[in-house]
């Protein structure tokens, strides 16, 4: 897919878009708090080819090749804010039905995204996503942190975001480790979600537990599902793809009929 930036009301996004079918959904890859177009893979496009759906990959404002963010500085609700400027980027493409992937903060934005825009998602598939703070997340994250600071990390993640690395880090991990954030909350807008919903957790997440998944499923007002894969931790998209994928196109074809 050729890539673009696309200006969403002055955020500069860098888009890849594959709209080859009519009249069909486009899936949309919301990526994770140190993720990116790159870091997909070949994934969006396995699932774009076996579902028949149109692809649209993009990254946030701070990461890979979209613009800097303004200052590493969030606020509680930067997520809810992401799920906004997500609905300005489905405008100004034109996207009525959009099926959302998203993995890690991606998938929580998705779960927004189903909550406040409703009549433009058709279905979410919520990967390792978060509705509530958990100590565990918070442990993950400063051990993040950590590793940033004493490992080549800083570098690896310089050959996607280039000489963002530093504000993008400091931006994911200030907030969640922050004293205000630990009452950080989405539950209330579950019962909005009346799309179809997959929540797919690795059973050994490092970032969060199980709980996030039963709650989530128990909240929202449409038909939800779980799949909870053994011996995989926070990124199963990654470490079992073939079992993701299939699911995954399970989900789709099924929501489909």
């Amino acid at each position: 897919m050729e890539g673009s930036i696309i200006d969403v009301k002055g955020k500069k996004l860098y888009t890849e878009y594959n709209n080859l079918y009519k009249n069909k959904p486009t899936l949309i890859f919301l990526h994770d708090s140190l993720g990116s177009v790159q870091l997909w893979r070949d994934f969006p496009s396995k699932l774009g080819a076996e579902t028949g759906c149109n692809i649209l990959v993009y990254d946030r404002l701070g990461y890979g090749k979209s613009f800097p963010m303004p200052t590493h500085e969030r606020d509680n609700n930067y997520m809810e804010t992401e799920a906004d400027i997500l609905n300005d980027l489905l405008d100004a493409l034109n996207i009525e039905e959009a099926i959302l992937f998203g993995h890690s903060d991606g998938g929580t934005i998705a779960l927004i995204t189903a909550a406040k825009y409703p009549k433009k998602v058709k279905a979410v598939i919520c990967e390792a996503g978060h509705i509530f703070v958990e100590q565990i997340t918070v442990n993950g994250v400063a051990e993040a942190l950590r590793a940033y600071r004493t490992t080549n990390l800083s570098e690896r993640l310089q050959k996607y975001h280039g000489c963002k690395v530093e504000t993008m880090v400091k931006a994911w991990t200030e907030i969640w480790l922050s004293n205000r954030f630990r009452n950080w909350n989405i539950e209330y807008l579950l019962k909005n979600i009346y799309a179809p919903l997959l929540f797919i957790q690795g059973e050994n997440d490092e970032y969060g537990t199980l709980e996030q998944v039963e709650k989530t499923l128990s909240g929202v007002s449409g038909p939800a599902e779980k799949f909870i894969i053994p011996n995989v931790g926070h990124t199963p998209h990654k470490e079992v793809p073939e079992i993701v994928l299939k699911k995954s196109v399970e989900f789709i074809v099924s929501i489909s009929r």
